[in-house]
């Protein structure tokens, strides 16, 4: 069975009226092994003092998105298709420069579909995301793939993290390392 990928969505806890510190022992006490901590309209100082405060209650792998000059404060980094290309248009030279700040931290990029897949295997990566798997309120943009994912999935070089609706029952195959849980680790 799949790991799970616990995600921490600052704004997701907000408008649940939940606390990072909640979430972060939640998951520790369930044994989660690595969790991505997401905060799109936060400040530098206020995300470093949240990675400070999940660090205090989660003991496993942490990373951030996007947010690379907080690298110190955790274990790796996740980015996205469009974040990626802002180091560099050619993938090949943002994963080294992104490399030359992080070392051998996780890395981390979303996918969403076989183009973008193909592309990151010919990268310097430890796990690409892929979804959406389901439709979720916190993305109601993103493009929902469905059991589509699972055959991409089987095209990936580097472990897969399913993200997007992803629910705590779910179970897959192999070709999914991940299991990605923001939602559901914390609505009943």
């Amino acid at each position: 069975m799949p790991m799970i990928y616990a995600l921490l969505d600052k704004e997701a806890l907000l408008k649940k009226g939940l606390s990072l510190q909640q979430l972060a022992e939640k998951i520790e006490s369930l044994h989660i092994p690595i969790a991505q901590y997401r905060h799109k309209s936060g400040s530098l100082q206020e995300k470093q003092q949240d990675l400070q405060l999940i660090k205090k209650y989660f003991r496993g792998t942490l990373i951030v998105n996007d947010s690379i000059e907080l690298i110190e404060f955790c274990d790796g980094l996740h980015v996205g298709q469009e974040d990626i290309r802002a180091f560099n248009d050619n993938l090949e030279t943002a994963v080294s420069i992104i490399r030359a700040t992080i070392g051998k931290k996780l890395l981390g990029l979303s996918t969403h579909n076989l183009l973008e897949i193909t592309e990151a295997n010919d990268l310097d990566l430890d796990y690409i995301g892929l979804g959406a798997y389901r439709g979720t309120s916190t993305k109601a943009e993103a493009k929902v793939l469905g059991e589509e994912a699972l055959v991409l999935a089987k095209s990936s070089k580097h472990p897969v993290g399913l993200i997007g609706g992803v629910k705590l029952s779910d179970q897959f195959e192999k070709q999914i390392t991940y299991r990605v849980i923001g939602s559901d680790l914390y609505e009943d």
